[in-house]
């Protein structure tokens, strides 16, 4: 039966937000073309049904049911949701992204250490030009409020995301604000974040297959009626149901390898907004004895 909100989604955030709310209750089949929406927004206007279920691993007509589930006539209609939103925004960096990996993919011979070095630089710009479009400034305005408020911040992010983890308590530890790394050394995930309570905020960073000990504290956060701050790559993943707050981050990718540039940047972002709130003095530190800032 046709969704009789259609005519409200009147933009792509306000059409991944109802997919997102139904996600659970969709099908597999459908769950698969809702994930490859998600991943794929900037190029879904131009591909083709076909493509998009053999990317799926489904039957075309799945595709034109998953449109019809969110009440549209078929996959055109949808596909003019992200048309609407996209065109005439300039060259996107996809496509600048594709130049590159074909001018490389057509050069004789093995890649040159300074090729490998620009395609991957080109992944990780096209990531930032991909933030900055897709930053919700209300929600990025939440989360530093969140902050500002919080009387403990708890950071958890493990693997991939320990670095950035790490990197936004170094950030945090220059404000007044108590601050915590779950850190999990020696198994002590349920340790470190036991204490959590109402009143705090947990950050919690985490992406595609996100980790069962990011969840976990989440989950713990939640029972416990702390706030949280959700960084990850889709309004689909499992974190995004225990978040008080999300901010999105799609890293670009290069020889298989995701970015770590975009989320830095957006942590660096958090600190930078939530040190002026505090009113605090983020200048570039003077000579402090050998300390690096």
């Amino acid at each position: 039966m046709a969704d009789e909100s259609t005519e409200e989604a009147q933009s792509v955030e306000e059409l991944m937000q109802r997919i997102a709310e139904n996600y659970e209750a969709l099908p597999r089949q459908l769950k698969n073309v809702a994930t490859y929406i998600e991943q794929h927004r900037a190029s879904v206007m131009v591909d083709r049904t076909s493509d998009i279920a053999a990317s799926c691993g489904v039957h075309p007509s799945a595709v034109v049911r998953f449109a019809q589930r969110f009440g549209f006539s078929g996959f055109s209609d949808l596909q003019a949701v992200f048309r609407q939103a996209y065109t005439g925004q300039g060259a996107s960096s996809p496509s600048y992204q594709q130049r590159i990996r074909k001018l490389i993919d057509e050069k004789p011979g093995a890649l040159s250490g300074g090729a490998v070095a620009r395609e991957f630089i080109a992944a990780s710009r096209s990531g930032l030009e991909e933030l900055e479009a897709g930053l919700d400034d209300k929600q990025f305005d939440a989360a530093v409020k969140m902050l500002q408020q919080a009387d403990n911040i708890y950071v958890i992010g493990v693997r991939r995301s320990f670095p950035v983890a790490s990197y936004i308590v170094y950030a945090l530890q220059h404000t007044p604000k108590r601050v915590h790394l779950v850190s999990g050394f020696g198994g002590m995930y349920r340790e470190q974040i036991r204490s959590v309570k109402k009143g705090d905020v947990v950050i919690a960073i985490s992406f595609a297959p996100y980790a069962k000990e990011t969840q976990y504290c989440l989950r713990i956060a939640h029972h416990h009626q702390a706030k949280t701050l959700v960084i990850t790559d889709s309004q689909l993943s499992p974190l995004a149901r225990y978040a008080s707050t999300q901010l999105y981050v799609k890293e670009g990718s290069a020889f298989a390898f995701r970015s770590l540039t975009s989320t830095i940047c957006l942590c660096q972002a958090l600190f930078i907004a939530l040190a002026y709130k505090l009113e605090l003095n983020v200048e570039e530190a003077k000579d402090t004895g050998g300390y690096d800032d």
